[in-house]
């Protein structure tokens, strides 16, 4: 935190000096969507440029760029929940309504979105453009960029289709929606940066990674139906939206022909009875502790990946990340 008001200094510095009502409305989108929440990904930006970083190269001044690197991510991360609000129509984020129902924003939001994610390019050109590895940076932000966008395409098309869900279709979803931005993205940065070039340290980085990252989404599925707003901080709206979820394809794949019917009937709809009827169906089948089952299945899995790992890889890196989503709440 110590870092983001330099960042949001050279963002508004940006912007020209006759131009103060853009100064001001930037500082204010950025304060609003970017400083809040966990800051999962971008402290997994720090904390493995300490892990990969040769301790010689751990300098005062390296740490400031990974954590003005951390806030890059976690400006990705604000584009991105910004239109996908927009999209879900949701009401809540991080505990407060999300940005485009502030009365004087509206669907103003995607260009604000839009401009938080250039202010990635500013910073990265500002703060890295004298360093080898500044072109790596700027693809992986465009590839991981690309490959979420093509997540939220997946996710959206597939809205209110439950007779075409699937558990390879889901996978998909969370792969691209999910996986590349949460977990790969953050890890392979810091490893460009630490000078890590193996193909196969960034092979075996990958696999594990996007296996957490799907993890941690099944968990927001769950949380979505089960959590509690006052904790997750929003207001869930998967069986509204019709999303292709997980509980929804275990649903599909445990429910018998009238349980089918009434998922049939009842899901992608606002109405409250039909909302609490899926929901009423989850329990019946046992969901939350199917739940429970596959995230301790998923857990052990993990840990025996990582258990595995070679070639000096920082084994205390990837397990410090899936303890901090293991059994989380929020």
């Amino acid at each position: 935190m110590g870092a983001f008001p330099d960042v949001v200094r050279d963002l508004t510095d940006f912007v020209k000096e006759d131009l103060p009502e853009m100064r001001t409305w930037l500082n204010k989108i950025l304060q609003y969507n970017v400083s809040g929440g966990k800051r999962l990904r971008g402290l997994a930006v720090v904390y493995s440029f300490r892990m990969f970083g040769d301790p010689k190269d751990l300098t005062p001044e390296n740490i400031r760029l990974s954590h003005i690197l951390g806030w890059c991510v976690e400006m990705l991360q604000a584009f991105f929940i910004m239109t996908d609000d927009v999209m879900d129509k949701s009401l809540t984020r991080r505990g407060r309504p999300c940005w485009y129902k502030q009365p004087d924003v509206g669907f103003r939001a995607i260009n604000d979105a839009v401009t938080i994610e250039s202010c990635i390019y500013v910073l990265l050109r500002k703060h890295f453009a004298d360093k080898p590895y500044y072109v790596k940076l700027i693809d992986l932000f465009h590839e991981i960029t690309l490959k979420t966008e093509i997540g939220q395409t997946l996710d959206s098309i597939q809205e209110k289709k439950i007779d075409k869900f699937t558990m390879d279709r889901y996978n998909a979803i969370v792969k691209y929606k999910t996986a590349y931005y949460s977990f790969h993205l953050p890890v392979a940065l810091a490893m460009h940066m630490a000078g890590v070039e193996d193909i196969e340290k960034h092979r075996q980085a990958k696999a594990i990674l996007l296996e957490m990252g799907h993890f941690f989404q099944v968990q927001d599925d769950y949380m979505d139906v089960f959590g509690e707003e006052g904790v997750t901080g929003k207001a869930g709206t998967d069986i509204q939206d019709g999303k292709c979820t997980w509980l929804a394809v275990v649903a599909l794949q445990r429910s018998t022909a009238e349980q089918r019917k009434i998922l049939m009937d009842c899901y992608g709809h606002d109405d409250k009875e039909k909302v609490v009827a899926v929901r009423q169906l989850y329990l019946q089948l046992g969901l939350p502790a199917i739940f429970s089952a596959h995230e301790e299945e998923t857990y052990n899995m993990i840990t025996t990946m990582i258990q595995q790992l070679s070639r000096g890889m920082p084994d205390d890196l990837f397990f410090t990340l899936l303890h901090k989503i293991y059994k989380r709440v929020n």
